[in-house]
């Protein structure tokens, strides 16, 4: 058996390179390494245990069945559509998640491990041939999203205090733009992902880039001091709906009336987590929080359609006004 110790992360790295690399087996031995050491520091395997990770790609009964030749100086699957990730769990990664499950279990009412939990439930039940997953679990996925790939990068770069040079070109850029910027923290919203720092460029800390195809590369800044972030992270996001905040930007009380007793599905989810309802009787459909005016927020409000009404602040009140206009223009042409 191959050695085990980080065997899934060695995995991942020699899937990525036999799939979009050509690499010889020492240029690969360094990678893997480098790949290793960047979350363990210090630490690598040896020239046996990667031979031994190649037998376990290519064994067609207790490994991936990878289509790897033999016998080849260049490493390099003949089939570039392969994936380990198409096959099914191996022995030992079968009992991690059923271990990993089972410790979970102790922990099943406690929200923080919901999104594992289900993640969990997931792997097993696509390893179960008597099971088929899409008649149970159906996933709010955005199968085009395409800037996955750059979450761990950007995560280990958080981590590890680096500084990096970042190009971005947004969608109405005809030029692509390079500036400095130090990352804080990611977040997730509306199903994609965006990190926050320091764009020390502009001197704005509370700088968010997209990780989409806007994003089109970054690399790390040597010996350059990174620069902590003194921002109340929590206050900052519950404060606001979304990802997008001026820098200028006020909180304001925003109260919000519901027809059609469409204020009980708010509360059931609502966009602003620290909302507070009336005690009057007759303002029972109502509701209010404090948040920056922001696109996104009106984005939520107009989701609700004529099932609700904007009542305080004023201001908002007639950008609601303006969205109804410009929209009824659009129906009457």
């Amino acid at each position: 058996m191959a050695n085990s110790k980080h065997a899934h992360l060695r995995y991942n790295i020699l899937d990525y390179c036999f799939r979009y690399r050509s690499l010889s087996f020492e240029e690969l031995l360094e990678v893997v390494n480098e790949g290793i050491a960047e979350l363990y520091p210090g630490e690598g395997i040896s020239e046996r245990s990667l031979r031994k990770d190649l037998r376990v790609f290519r064994d067609d009964k207790k490994g991936f069945n990878a289509p790897l030749p033999e016998k080849i100086r260049i490493l390099k699957y003949s089939d570039p559509k392969f994936s380990i990730a198409q096959r099914p769990l191996l022995e030992y990664e079968q009992y991690l998640i059923d271990a990993a499950q089972q410790l979970l279990s102790r922990f099943e009412n406690h929200p923080k491990y919901d999104r594992l939990a289900e993640a969990l439930i997931k792997f097993q039940d696509e390893e179960d041939p008597e099971t088929d997953i899409s008649k149970i679990l159906y996933y709010d996925l955005n199968e085009e999203y395409k800037g996955i790939q750059h979450l761990k990068p950007l995560y280990l770069a958080i981590k590890k205090k680096e500084v990096l040079q970042i190009t971005y070109k947004g969608f109405k850029d005809q030029e692509s733009r390079v500036f400095i910027f130090h990352p804080h923290l990611l977040k997730q919203y509306n199903r994609r992902w965006f990190v926050f720092g320091l764009n020390s460029s502009k001197g704005i800390k509370e700088w968010s880039i997209p990780l989409d195809e806007r994003l089109i590369g970054f690399k790390v800044i040597e010996d350059m001091e990174y620069l902590e972030s003194d921002t109340d992270w929590d206050n900052f996001f519950r404060t606001m709906v979304g990802v997008v905040r001026l820098v200028d930007a006020e909180v304001e009380k925003v109260v919000l009336r519901f027809h059609n007793g469409r204020e009980n599905y708010f509360k059931t989810k609502p966009f602003q987590p620290d909302y507070e309802e009336f005690f009057e009787e007759d303002k029972q459909n109502q509701v209010w929080f404090e948040t920056i005016i922001n696109n996104e927020l009106i984005q939520q409000i107009l989701s609700y359609g004529q099932d609700v009404e904007v009542l305080l602040p004023e201001h908002l009140k007639t950008k609601m006004s303006e969205h109804v206009k410009t929209m009824q223009e659009f129906y009457n042409t």
